[in-house]
């Protein structure tokens, strides 16, 4: 008798796919701050050499050794934007395989809905409070349209794949948890 949904043991065999490849896994974070009408995006136009130049993306960054995903949203919202985190809630975790070379990065999607302070000056790009009529019209992944509609939507938790070559996005798959 099966004590997980069919649907789990399809994400569980991606997973172990994934895994099995025995390459290095990333862990990061990104980060949506919402005002209740905008996302604060990073347009990504300062560092050379970035796998982002040129993107309108959330912030975020590399958990370090020992740090938990929800330590290092808050951590990486302070560095990159100035602004303390007061609320915050993990909105989905994404799989990004060989998103670089040979390493497979897992990120959490955190939405951030109350921050105190002012916007500081960024090092990787510029920041900017986006409309939500016009977050989906900035340059950015292919993917990321697919998960910053999921917010702007409040779409359940979920549970995302998104395949890469280079800039193209080759496929994705989704599972959306309701509480």
């Amino acid at each position: 008798m099966s004590l997980l949904p069919p649907l789990w043991y399809n994400r569980i065999n991606q997973l172990q796919g994934a895994s099995m490849t025995k390459k290095p896994v990333q862990l990061a974070t990104i980060c949506y701050i919402d005002n209740g009408k905008e996302f604060l995006l990073l347009h990504r136009n300062k560092k050379e050499n970035d796998v982002h130049q040129g993107k309108w993306i959330g912030v975020g960054g590399k958990l370090e050794p020992g740090e938990t995903p929800q330590a290092c949203a808050i951590r990486e919202v302070f560095e990159e934007t100035g602004l303390t985190v007061t609320k915050h809630a993990l909105k989905g975790v994404i799989t990004f395989p060989d998103f670089t070379p040979n390493t497979d990065w897992y990120t959490y999607v955190f939405k951030i809905t109350g921050f105190e302070g002012s916007l500081i000056d960024c090092n990787e790009g510029d920041l900017e409070w986006v409309p939500y009529d016009q977050v989906l019209s900035k340059p950015t992944w292919e993917g990321d349209r697919h998960f910053q509609e999921w917010l702007l939507e409040d779409k359940p938790f979920f549970s995302a794949c998104f395949r890469y070559d280079g800039d193209k996005l080759l496929d994705y798959s989704v599972d959306f948890y309701e509480e």
